[in-house]
């Protein structure tokens, strides 16, 4: 087999980058409309490609919360067809003009949008992760490398062929998006070391994914965080309101980084809520990994599935589940759990549930995570439901953005002095 040539790709994607850049806005919404209908459009390819991925993953024991984001179900395709829509609608970043003034001296300064340049994104399991990524590169311009795993090889590379028709079929350079076709791991420790081509990593993935970023790369990285999310059920909660946003946030989607792993109940309230909240939770398949005080009082419900309820031990704190299973802590008031959440949380998505205006604003200065959020589901943490139309990633780091990475957060800006035949005196 031929080796693959990195340095070529990344040449290759620095001068698409460079043209793409420059089109006008229009040409690049036609792309993402032009990809939006491939991916209504029937494909047995696509489909066909996505089950043998599925089969191999299956047979080598992949986790079921990955087997999950490896499935491309119609209502995903879908999504990521509607998501290619709402980037197109959206504004273009690029060349905006903002933080105009003029000097006293009569030079204008102003800055302006443009693209980051090349990006490597390296990500494990989600193929609705490459039309995402793809659509938001193509509108703001910048280039990209995409390196997914090996479970999602074949899904990937027909998705990477359907944005690279779209780009050729409007004049676009299709090496804007490229794809690392070669598993080898090798490969990413020298994607990690182009510096000198790849201005941004991003890594999606656990743990293991984002040590090894932090050991090779030599680029800035944002890392795509792991959700370690918590709602605190406050004295004052709505407790019927309550339960139905502890449910959405574990069950509606169990498998990502913005689901629910841990419940935080104020003394006073657990036993109005927990009791109801647990009766709803297992019977979705929930465990609960309960402290010894929720413990001891979801034992006394014989009503509840015994089986889905169990002692937790320190393990299950600051644990990203990634399925039907969260942790549950007793409080004696706002101040535990702020301080739970800074021990255990990682700077995703927490929330308090309240009718005390007051620890609603104490929850929201203290706690320090990219969204915070009062009587709400942490699973809005997204960028299509920010109104970003997509997201590369969440980051839960303070550098250059936080949260959900849209359009926006893809760009940087240069300084635009336009002055009068001025020189420094």
């Amino acid at each position: 087999m031929e080796q693959l040539d990195l340095n070529d790709i990344g040449l290759r994607a620095r001068q698409a980058g460079r043209q793409l850049g420059l089109l006008k806005t229009g040409v690049r919404n036609a792309v993402l409309l032009r990809l939006a209908d491939a991916l209504e459009a029937p494909n047995p390819a696509l489909l066909a490609a996505n089950e043998a991925d599925l089969a191999d993953a299956r047979q080598s024991g992949l986790a079921p919360a990955l087997l999950d984001r490896l499935a491309l179900t119609p209502k995903r395709i879908h999504g990521m067809a509607e998501g290619c829509h709402d980037v197109a609608a959206l504004p273009d970043p690029l060349g905006q003009s903002f933080d105009a003034r003029t000097l006293p001296n009569g030079l204008r300064l102003a800055k302006r949008r443009v693209p980051l340049g090349v990006l490597a994104v390296i990500f494990e399991s989600r193929p609705n992760v490459t039309a995402e990524i793809g659509s938001l590169c193509i509108k703001t311009g910048n280039a990209v490398i995409l390196r997914g795993g090996k479970e999602s090889l074949r899904t990937n590379t027909v998705l990477v062929g359907l944005i690279r028709d779209a780009l050729q079929a409007h004049g676009a350079p299709a090496d804007a998006v490229q794809l690392i076709t070669d598993t080898d791991r090798a490969l990413v420790a020298q994607l990690l070391g182009m510096d000198d081509i790849i201005d941004l990593v991003i890594p999606r993935g656990g743990p293991g994914l984002q040590a090894m970023v932090r050991e090779y790369a030599r680029m800035p990285v944002i890392y795509g965080g792991i959700g370690v999310c918590h709602l605190y059920v406050d004295a004052s909660a709505d407790v019927a309101k309550s339960v139905e946003i502890v449910y959405n946030a574990k069950t509606q989607a169990p498998s990502v980084c913005n689901a629910l792993d841990t419940i935080l109940v104020h003394r006073a309230a657990l036993d109005a809520f927990l009791p109801r909240a647990a009766a709803r939770l297992t019977a979705s398949g929930v465990t609960l990994y309960c402290d010894a005080p929720s413990l001891a009082l979801l034992r006394a419900k014989p009503s509840l599935d015994q089986t889905l309820i169990a002692l937790a031990t320190a393990e299950h704190y600051g644990h990203e589940f990634l399925s039907l299973a969260l942790s549950v802590k007793v409080v004696d008031g706002l101040d535990e759990a702020i301080a739970h959440i800074a021990r255990y949380g990682t700077g995703h998505s927490d929330g308090i549930l309240t009718n005390d205006y007051a620890n609603a604003n104490a929850f929201l200065d203290q706690v320090d995570s990219a969204a915070v959020y009062v009587n709400a589901s942490t699973r809005f943490t997204d960028g299509g439901q920010f109104g970003l139309g997509a997201e590369v990633a969440i980051s839960t780091q303070r550098m250059h953005a936080r949260g959900p990475l849209g359009l926006v957060e893809l760009t940087t800006y240069k300084w635009i002095v336009q002055g009068d035949w001025h020189v420094r005196p």
